[in-house]
C-alpha cells in the first residue's frame, strides 16, 4: 500500500557537491560546485535547503549551518554511469546504467566528415562549429546566416549539435529536417549524440536576436525500459516539466509541460501541486548549467540559487501531508573549474514530507537509480533490470 500519493523529483541541473573518487579520470579533481559558488558569493541565503539538511552533507557550503530536521532524509549520491551529462544522469535516477559515454566534441568540434555529409544533405554550407553559447553564436554568426543562408551548427558540453536558423530565412518546418537529417547521421557509433537541437531565433541584427519557442529537441530513446515505463504502464501519472521529456525522448512520459526558465518551471511545479494525481512529477531546472556553470559564473549561479530555494520555499507550505519531495542534481558544473565542461560529482538528494518524524542524515548511495527504485516501491511496483534499491529509511521513517 502506498505511503505516498504523489512523488515530486526537482533536479536542479548541475548543482554537484563534491568530487567522486573517480574524479581524477574526467579531469574534475577538486570539483565542488555548492562550495566554491557559496564562497565565490560569500555565502548563500538558503534557508528552505538549510532546513532539509543540506549543511550535513558539507559543512564547508557557507551561509548554511546545522539544523535538526525530523521532516526530512538527506544524503549523497555517486553516479554509477561512466559520464557526467545530463542525458546519463537523468537516465540513470529512472534506472538505466550507461556503460559506454556518448561522444562530446567540445575541445574539438564536430570532425570535418561529418560536417562535409551534413553540408551534402542539406545543400547549405556550415559556420561555427564549435563549443559556444546559443546566444553568443548567434550574435557572432546570426546576420552572416541571414545574408548567405548558411547553417549555425555548434555544440555544448553536453553530447549535443545545435542548428540555429532565423524563421524568415529557413522555416522552422525546413530546420527540423535538416535536424532529423543531423540525427541519422549521428546514430552513427563513430559520432553517436545524446541530442541534435534545433535553434530557431528571430531579429534583425546582434543587437537583437533572440531565440523563440520553437526549440526541438531530437533525442535517443532510453537504451532499456525505465521506472517512469513501470509507472505509466501501472496507471500512475508521469507528468514531466521542463526538458524531462526530451530527455527520454518521450518514453515513459504522460504529459509534458513546457518551461522557459527556473522561475517558470517552479510556478508550474507549484501550480502542479492544486492537480489530484497519483504518481510522479518529474522536473528539470536548467538555468543552474546553461545560464551559470558553463559560463563560468559563480555569484550568478548563487543568484539562481538563492531564487529556487524561496520558490522551493512557497512549494513545501503548499504540499499534502501525503505528498513526498526529492531534490537532486544530475551531475555538477562548478564555476571555479577550469573549462567550460560539466564536472564529475556526486548529488545531494534531500527527501522531505510533512509526514516524516525520523529524518536525518544517511549514507551515501551509489547510484542515482536509488531515487527511482524508491518511488515504485512507494507504489507498490516491482523493478525489472533497472539499477538501484530501495530507500527503507524514508519509506519506513525508520530509526
Amino acid at each position: 500500500m502506498k505511503r505516498f500519493k504523489r512523488v515530486f523529483v526537482i533536479v536542479m541541473d548541475s548543482v554537484g557537491i563534491g568530487a567522486m573518487s573517480d574524479a581524477d579520470k574526467f579531469n574534475d579533481k577538486g570539483a565542488n560546485t555548492l562550495v566554491h559558488v557559496s564562497l565565490a558569493n560569500n555565502g548563500l541565503n538558503i534557508p528552505n535547503m538549510n532546513k532539509l539538511g543540506l549543511n550535513d552533507l558539507d559543512s564547508n557550503i557557507k551561509g548554511t549551518f546545522k539544523v535538526d530536521h525530523p521532516n526530512s532524509y538527506c544524503l549523497k549520491l555517486n553516479e554509477a554511469s561512466n559520464g557526467k551529462d545530463t542525458m546519463t544522469g537523468h537516465w540513470e535516477m529512472m534506472g538505466i546504467l550507461t556503460s559506454k559515454p556518448f561522444k562530446t566534441f567540445t575541445d574539438t568540434g564536430f570532425p570535418q566528415d561529418l560536417i562535409n555529409e551534413l553540408e551534402e544533405k542539406t545543400g547549405r554550407k556550415i559556420v561555427g562549429n564549435c563549443a559556444a553559447s546559443g546566444t553568443e553564436i548567434i550574435k557572432q554568426y546570426g546576420e552572416h546566416q541571414m545574408k548567405t543562408g548558411d547553417l549555425i551548427v555548434y555544440t555544448s558540453s553536453d553530447s549535443v549539435l545545435q542548428i540555429a536558423a532565423h524563421e524568415e530565412i529557413i522555416p522552422v518546418s525546413q530546420l527540423y529536417h535538416y535536424c532529423e537529417i543531423a540525427r541519422e547521421i549521428c546514430l552513427r557509433p563513430e559520432y553517436l549524440l545524446g541530442r541534435i537541437i534545433a535553434r530557431p531565433y528571430v531579429g534583425t541584427s546582434k543587437d537583437n536576436f533572440k531565440r523563440t519557442s520553437n526549440r526541438h529537441d531530437y533525442a535517443l530513446s532510453p537504451t532499456g525500459r525505465t521506472y517512469m515505463d513501470i509507472l505509466k504502464d501501472n496507471n500512475f501519472s508521469t507528468i514531466c516539466v521542463g526538458k524531462i521529456s526530451d530527455i527520454f525522448n518521450g518514453v515513459g512520459v504522460g504529459e509534458k509541460i513546457k518551461t522557459v526558465s527556473n522561475k517558470d518551471g517552479m510556478e508550474k511545479t507549484i501550480q502542479v501541486l492544486d492537480r489530484d494525481f497519483t504518481g510522479l512529477c518529474f522536473v528539470n531546472l536548467v538555468e543552474f548549467d546553461s545560464e551559470y556553470g558553463h559560463r563560468r559564473n559563480p555569484v550568478g549561479y548563487a543568484k539562481c540559487l538563492e531564487e529556487f530555494d524561496e520558490q522551493l520555499g512557497e512549494f513545501i507550505s503548499k504540499m499534502n501531508e501525503d505528498d513526498l519531495l526529492m531534490v537532486t542534481a544530475d551531475h555538477g558544473n562548478d564555476p571555479i573549474h577550469s573549462g567550460s565542461d560539466h564536472t564529475r560529482e556526486m548529488v545531494p538528494l534531500l527527501i522531505y514530507s510533512k509526514s516524516l518524524e525520523n529524518g536525518r542524515e544517511i549514507e551515501t548511495r551509489n547510484s542515482f537509480g536509488y531515487i527511482g527504485r524508491t518511488i515504485i516501491e512507494n507504489f507498490s511496483l516491482k523493478p525489472e533490470n533497472q539499477i538501484g534499491e530501495v530507500i527503507n529509511e524514508v519509506l519506513n521513517d525508520e530509526k
